[in-house]
């Protein structure tokens, strides 16, 4: 499958915070996920997608080109959607599309004319007084529009009605449904990922701690309960992080097969969340699928 982007030993680094060696990938037709805490790397690692800031080592490519040399072409063919709006608050949506069309060599507006009927986007008033929602369903027909191929959200549910937040998830699953686009977004709402998701990655503290389908992840991790007497140096490396209370003990693994080999019926295996993860895994040891 087709990588749309990659990172190649990214580091990016700040005062306090870096971006670690990041090797992420992300796959053509399918809607990527990425996950991890407030202040995990989301934010940055999107910025470095959009050359808004460049590695300090390493390499990104997107579409298979650096933007030293293609910025222009690649950004044509990328649709960045915001959750609020960007523009002068007495805008209509016919100055917005005056505005952003002629970045655009692709720019269809018969297409932008439809979404904005498909969202039910009133054209007389001013976007300021749009909704979060309706607002993002702005940028988000602006996006379609100039028929990106690759779309990035930042966060696009939080603050949204459960309502909406059903209704775009299903638009955003509507969108790659051709296989010919891609969407990567990220959300600290696990539950929209478990809904719609292909494809995972998750962050922690600047590292990637992996990325991989979401079949996958849910089939190779696993919370693992039992007694703490069954730990030892052999056991223990089968998990990313252990909590113990008194003789018994909770742990996260991401590889339930060894797990169930080395102590069979001793322990209890059950399913795991994208949540489960996120909260077991913090201030854990990186471990790949």
């Amino acid at each position: 499958m087709k990588n749309i982007v990659a990172f190649k030993n990214v580091t990016k680094s700040f005062n306090g915070f870096a971006i670690k060696n990041m090797n992420l990938t992300i796959k053509k037709g399918e809607i990527t996920g990425f996950i991890g805490a407030n202040g995990a790397g989301k934010s940055t690692t999107i910025k470095l997608i959009m050359n808004l800031l460049q590695p300090d080592t390493g390499e990104v490519t997107v579409f298979g080109q650096q933007y030293a040399h293609h910025e222009k072409a690649i950004k044509e063919r990328i649709g960045f959607v915001y959750d609020n709006n960007i523009f002068y608050k007495d805008l209509h949506i016919k100055d917005i599309r005056r505005i952003v069309a002629p970045a655009y060599q692709s720019w269809d507006n018969e297409l932008f004319n439809q979404y904005i009927k498909l969202f039910e986007l009133p054209t007389n008033k001013a976007v300021q007084t749009f909704s979060k929602g309706m607002q993002m369903k702005v940028s988000l027909a602006m996006a379609l529009s100039h028929k990106a191929e690759f779309i990035l959200m930042d966060e696009p549910t939080a603050g949204l009605d459960p309502v909406f937040r059903r209704e775009l998830l299903d638009i955003l699953q509507e969108i790659v449904s051709d296989g010919e686009r891609s969407i990567f977004f990220s959300t600290h709402i696990t539950s929209d990922l478990e809904r719609i998701a292909d494809r995972v990655a998750f962050i922690q503290k600047g590292e990637l701690l992996f990325t991989d389908t979401k079949a996958n992840i849910m089939q190779n991790y696993a919370l693992v309960k039992g007694s703490t007497s069954l730990l030892n140096d052999e056991v223990n490396t089968c998990f990313i992080s252990i909590r113990q209370q008194g003789n018994h003990f909770e742990a996260l693994t991401g590889h339930t097969e060894k797990v169930a080999q080395l102590l069979g019926h001793q322990v209890q295996l059950e399913k795991v969340s994208l949540e489960d993860i996120i909260f077991y895994a913090k201030g854990g040891k990186a471990l790949y699928v």
